[in-house]
């Protein structure tokens, strides 16, 4: 996204944030606003779309309907059909809700009206189940909006004007990330009302960037990319978008946050036959079976919470392992799962919580298995403290292969150290990024800053993989010069005494003291 759409799409939302402003809550605010936006977005590439179908019949979307020519009509509409998954009518756009509002009609009833009938036209199509209750989150008879009818139709009217100013650019739309940075924009403005979990449903841009290149490095192309836990889906696009995948796989657990993975597809310009996500819980009711992927990236919910149930012994996600994660820490859970679905060839990367690289029990076992047994550990990446919306924990990246092509060590990078600090949030910068994925890439040791550990020291640390054990980041400090600061002290004591002097001189010229 250029800076000037950027910054223009942040003014209207900042409008839209005033407008709302003591209303409702920052995650509701949010969903509203998402919901709006694809709308606009979903109302333009239709008709856009239809213009170019109907550029050799010299006539307008909006002016179709009027030639009451049946057969071109359901053409128009056939086409839009397979190649965008859905189809609305000129009388249920965005542009006509504007109109209606320039008129100081009531737009709630037309405007309901105009998303269902996008849902509507999948019914009994390939798209239905990527269209199927996209805007369910979106309430127009909420109380939240206000207490009459006309309030609601006021406010609401007054977040669509601003919105209506927002350019999506759909000439470049392979290299927009309306949503992505809506989303960004608003949790960080308002991360304190949309609660400390909003960094699970969204991993910060940079981040996204390491988890992408670090998985597609030395592939030309991937067939498929998969996130157990998706969010909103702007992970898997980047690394979809890296790594020219040909199909993208998600699941998310929840059912609001699903809906914006599945707008942050469409609005990326990937077809509805190329993705597929799925709204559950990934660990309970694993919705891709036995499928495998090429690249699986994931920013799971730390030290999350799961049944652990004793049926979980016999399944071939964990069952190897001898021993299940524990109940209050998912971590291992989710890491298995992903382990299971990558292929042989392929590359997983997955943020976690400091203490997986650590933490004994039942989590030491896995962690002794997975580089004992099966060797699959290939990199830890150690990342600065406060880069996730709503917690300020340190985090790293375990990078995981199944055939790994240098399977005598484990590369442990430490750059927890370096970044920029922008107001409340720590953020990584182009230089930080480049310097992580080059060394991942080329398996450098920079002292105080990376190392490959062999195994053995490995085992000889009883499978702790807690990077200080392996960088040594201590710095030496300069031996204090006591002598040196005894006179420091003894020309300020001096300075000091001079200066009451000058003050006491002072004061009684002006008759204050005697």
């Amino acid at each position: 996204m250029s800076e000037e759409l950027q910054q223009q799409l942040r003014t209207q939302l900042w409008t839209v944030a005033n407008t709302l402003r003591g209303n409702m809550s920052a995650g509701d605010f949010m969903y509203f606003t998402l919901g709006f936006i694809f709308y606009k977005y979903l109302s333009e590439k239709i008709e856009n779309q239809a213009n170019r179908i109907l550029e050799y019949d010299d006539i307008s979307f909006k002016d179709l309907y009027k030639t009451k020519d049946q057969e071109l009509i359901d053409a128009v509409r056939e086409q839009c059909i397979q190649s965008l998954g859905y189809y609305v009518e000129p009388q249920y756009l965005f542009s006509k809700i504007i109109s209606m509002i320039d008129k100081k009609e009531n737009i709630l009833p037309h405007l309901e009206r105009c998303l269902k009938k996008i849902e509507d036209s999948t019914i009994g199509q390939e798209s239905e189940d990527d269209f199927g209750g996209l805007f369910s989150d979106i309430d127009l008879a909420s109380p939240k909006l206000g207490k009459t009818t006309d309030d609601k139709n006021k406010l609401i009217s007054e977040v669509l004007v601003a919105l209506n100013g927002i350019d999506f650019g759909l000439s470049e739309a392979s290299d927009i990330d309306i949503l992505g940075d809506a989303y960004e924009y608003m949790i960080g403005q308002f991360a304190a009302g949309a609660g400390k979990k909003a960094g699970e449903f969204y991993t910060p841009q940079e981040v996204s960037q390491i988890l992408s290149e670090i998985v597609i490095t030395g592939k030309k192309r991937l067939r498929s990319v998969y996130d157990p836990t998706c969010g909103s889906g702007s992970l898997l696009l980047r690394t979809a978008r890296g790594g020219n995948a040909d199909q993208i796989f998600g699941q998310e657990k929840n059912p609001t946050t699903f809906n914006l993975a599945r707008m942050n597809m469409l609005l990326h310009d990937v077809k509805y036959s190329d993705f597929d996500i799925h709204n559950g819980d990934t660990l309970e009711n694993d919705e891709f079976g036995d499928t495998q992927f090429d690249a699986v990236v994931a920013n799971p919910p730390f030290s999350a919470a799961w049944s652990a149930s004793d049926k979980f012994n016999n399944d071939a996600r964990f069952s190897k392992a001898g021993v299940l994660a524990p109940k209050s820490k998912a971590d291992y859970a989710f890491i298995l799962h992903m382990i299971y679905h990558l292929n042989d060839s392929g590359t997983m990367a997955c943020v976690a919580p400091h203490g997986v690289l650590f933490r004994g029990a039942s989590e030491g076992k896995i962690r002794r298995f997975l580089i004992e047994k099966k060797n699959y550990i290939d990199a830890i990446i150690g990342l600065p403290a406060n880069i996730f919306y709503g917690t300020s924990i340190p985090t790293c990246i375990l990078v995981m292969k199944k055939c790994r092509r240098d399977d005598d060590n484990i590369l442990f990078i430490d750059a927890s150290r370096e970044f920029e600090k922008v107001k409340t949030q720590n953020k990584l910068r182009k230089e930080h990024i480049d310097k992580i994925v080059s060394t991942y890439r080329e398996r450098k040791e920079i002292e105080k800053y990376s190392y490959c550990a062999t195994l053995e020291e490995i085992k000889e640390n009883d499978y702790n993989l807690n990077i200080p054990r392996y960088v040594d980041t201590f710095e030496e400090e300069e031996p204090i010069d006591i002598h040196a600061v005894m006179k420091e002290i003894k020309e300020l004591e001096a300075k000091r005494a001079n200066l009451d002097k000058e003050i006491e001189v002072y004061l009684k010229e002006l008759g204050i003291v005697e």
